[in-house]
């Protein structure tokens, strides 16, 4: 494999900031968001140390994530469906705390999301992204612009991990993620970096 599979999450919205779930609705970035997704593009310049421009440039369809990439310099050469947010059904806009007052112990990693996504469904929609990228990443680099839950089930299913296993992860509004390979076994080269407040 010669490129690295790089990870993007757009910047802080209202909701991300307050800890509301944010899967279907199509919220704006703050002006801090817009700020972070701006600071994105010398760290992804950084990371990558002069290599060629990506191979290919895949966005989830919600604005949030396409004026992330936009912010951070990056040309979207294809919007992706199946890189929406975890659907959080009917806890979409809840805060956890709010959705522990009817469910103790709820956690997005442990239960479903009544008339949305649990973690099995959210790790097979992340396979069928991966098996279409790995061909792409023998000519280069590929950039994945999403969403903090998504992109943490793709890090688990790219090391082999069940989906749950981005509980492990953390992805902050604009932070990156490096998934690499060593002698084809998946490796995670590096997580959640994002300029310093």
């Amino acid at each position: 494999m010669v490129g690295r599979l790089f990870l993007l999450r757009h910047g802080q919205t209202e909701w991300s900031a307050n800890g509301r779930h944010t899967g279907r609705t199509d919220i704006p970035l703050t002006e801090r968001g817009r700020e972070l997704a701006a600071a994105a593009a010398p760290t992804f310049a950084a990371l990558r140390r002069g290599s060629p421009p990506p191979v290919r440039v895949l966005s989830s369809p919600r604005r949030r994530a396409q004026d992330t990439a936009k912010l951070a310099g990056l040309a979207v050469d294809a919007v992706d469906e199946r890189l929406h947010e975890w659907d959080y059904g009917d806890f979409e806009g809840l805060t956890t705390p709010q959705i522990r007052e009817t469910v103790p112990d709820w956690t997005v990693w442990t239960h479903p999301c009544p008339h949305g996504e649990d973690a099995a469904e959210v790790g097979v929609r992340a396979d069928g992204v991966l098996a279409d990228v790995r061909p792409l990443l023998a000519d280069g680099d590929v950039v994945l612009v999403g969403h903090g839950h998504f992109s943490r089930v793709l890090i688990a299913r790219w090391m082999g991990l069940p989906a749950d296993g981005g509980v492990h992860v953390a992805m902050d509004p604009a932070a990156w993620a490096v998934l690499g390979d060593e002698r084809g076994v998946p490796r995670l080269d590096a997580v959640n970096l994002v300029v310093p407040s």
